[in-house]
């Protein structure tokens, strides 16, 4: 049987019947919002569609931090907050009850100011070379080379990966039995027990931290080297300028947007550092890997004798301190901006 061929009139009628149940549902939406906007103007309708974002966030966000900030405020070891007695600011006195806070030993809760200094070693060391490391990878990244895409991909995919896989593959590679000292086995170099070294097991944690998540930073960085105008580097090499004066003067003042975004995020990552590090050592040996997020989760839940009011405590305090770096640097931010503007 011959195909019938459909008349443009009969087309348009399928499409307006197609469009029939949308138009029912936007005139079942419209008068509501009418309503709205005539009730509470503009500003209303703006709050009309925040208001399910923010009741997401209230539920999932300030809730849980109230929550937490009720069980910093009790002691016990009572899971449940009906079941814990009051205590008022002792978990926080705790805490900070120290002769010197140099010395954990001569502090109340000793394991609690060594995460603190294993921390802020980790941060420093983790944000300069993380930077550092993505900088230079998405300045040679950004330029002409053969396969460029399928080294951009290589470089992300750790980035894909599970924290859980990452410290899981590193601890394979890094083990007595692993993949490392089967290579230096095999060169005729004596095999060292990585994890097990207070030194090495801490580098260890740098490294892979630095390899597991480079590539989301390479990749904010690369994107802000490909928003600069070419314009100018034709012009800065027509007029002879160093490429040292180049990265100074062109490339890296209209980076600093995107590298401050990068510093904030890594910041933030390296403060709750936890997931890759309790796989790969497990806060050893002894406690020379044991973090600040660590320290709170075997305190609160882990601990034969848990107190989830001393964990709720530190966990505001370590909110806290992200909170302070986190407006420091917005400070700073915007000190540069109006430095830059009045120039």
């Amino acid at each position: 049987m011959a195909d019938v061929p459909i008349t443009t009139g009969q087309s348009q009628s399928l499409g307006q019947t197609a469009l029939m149940p949308i138009r029912l549902a936007m005139s079942v939406i419209d008068a509501p919002l009418r309503w709205v906007q005539k009730t509470f103007g503009l500003g209303g309708m703006a709050v009309f569609f925040l208001m399910p974002n923010m009741l997401i966030f209230g539920i999932f966000v300030l809730l849980p931090f109230f929550i937490n900030f009720a069980y910093s405020m009790t002691g016990g070891t009572a899971l449940f907050l009906s079941d814990r007695t009051f205590v008022g600011a002792d978990q926080y006195a705790r805490l900070f009850d120290c002769t010197n806070y140099l010395n954990p030993n001569t502090c109340a809760e000793d394991t609690f100011w060594t995460a603190v200094g294993n921390t802020g070693w980790f941060v420093v060391l983790q944000v300069t070379l993380m930077i550092a490391v993505s900088l230079i990878t998405a300045l040679i990244l950004n330029r002409n080379l053969m396969a460029r895409s399928f080294w951009r991909a290589v470089f992300f995919f750790p980035v894909l990966l599970s924290p859980v896989v990452v410290g899981l593959i590193w601890k394979w590679i890094l083990q007595r039995q692993g993949l490392l000292n089967f290579g230096l086995f095999s060169f005729g170099l004596e095999p060292h027990v990585w994890l097990n070294d207070r030194n090495w097991a801490f580098a260890a944690t740098v490294g892979v931290s630095i390899w597991a998540h480079m590539g989301f930073y390479t990749l904010i960085i690369l994107a802000g080297l490909q928003a600069i105008p070419k314009d100018l580097y034709e012009a800065a090499e027509m007029d002879g300028t160093r490429a040292m004066r180049v990265f100074t003067r062109i490339t890296l003042p209209l980076l600093m947007p995107n590298l401050f975004v990068v510093i904030v995020l890594v910041l933030i990552r390296a403060v709750q550092i936890f997931d890759e590090v309790y796989v790969l050592t497990g806060g050893g040996p002894g406690t020379s890997t044991l973090f600040v997020t660590q320290y709170i989760y075997e305190t609160g839940f882990a601990a034969q004798l848990r107190n989830p009011g001393l964990a709720a405590a530190a966990s505001i305090l370590m909110g806290l301190v992200l909170v302070v770096l986190t407006l420091m640097q917005l400070n700073l931010s915007r000190a540069r901006d109006k430095k830059g503007a009045r120039k």
